[in-house]
């Protein structure tokens, strides 16, 4: 029974790290990407989000609960996980330990992100382009937020070639190896979209 509820959840957790948590980060990074085409661009963008229906509603059931749940259930998966890079070291170990490395990185920098913008604005703060203008002005924030966008894309990416194998999609070798190409090309193509987007405020 307990073995049965574990398979559960991972695949709940699997589920949520693409739908709707992987959707939303993708979203993110596309607005956040109206930055290189201006303040003007960017600002028009973010509020067009924040002027949505339901917004809070949507925040709070697609986005804050499943990141909540995948991020608690995440740290049970990385706290208990038996890595075996140093005793193997295939290429899909490595993945595994990253995974779970990266999982902990993205955690501390949504947190943290969530504070400057979401809190931030909660208290009547506009989050516009000068507010990550002013963020990123500092060399360690620029640094931190380089770094926590990568690993939270890689995390995606990477958590996107376990979600087709769990879920059946990828069974075979040939469908996993291709999975490996699309995955590594999608982690290429929303790192590009991500570090433009930092340097745009910069």
């Amino acid at each position: 029974m307990a073995t049965e509820r574990e398979f559960l959840l991972r695949r709940l957790h699997s589920l949520l790290g693409v739908i709707p948590v992987g959707l939303f980060l993708v979203q993110h990074l596309v607005i956040n990407h109206f930055a290189t085409k201006g303040p003007e661009s960017f600002n028009k963008a973010a509020h067009f989000m924040e002027s949505l229906p339901f917004r809070y509603a949507l925040e709070i059931f697609v986005i804050f609960l499943p990141i909540l749940f995948h991020a608690i259930y995440g740290l049970y998966i990385a706290f208990t996980a038996k890595n075996n890079v140093s005793k193997y070291g295939f290429v899909r170990n490595w993945m595994f330990m990253l995974q779970r490395f990266t999982g902990i990185v993205t955690l501390i920098f949504i947190v943290w992100h969530v504070w400057e913008t979401r809190i931030a604005a909660a208290l009547g703060a506009d989050v516009n382009y000068n507010m990550m203008a002013d963020i990123l002005s500092s060399p360690f924030m620029f640094w931190f937020y380089l770094v926590g966008v990568i690993a939270t894309i890689f995390h995606f990416a990477n958590g996107l070639w376990s979600f087709c194998v769990s879920w059946g999609i990828t069974v075979t070798p040939r469908s996993q190896l291709i999975a490996t190409y699309v995955t590594i090309g999608i982690f290429f193509a929303l790192s590009f979209v991500g570090v433009r987007a930092i340097l745009a405020f910069v």
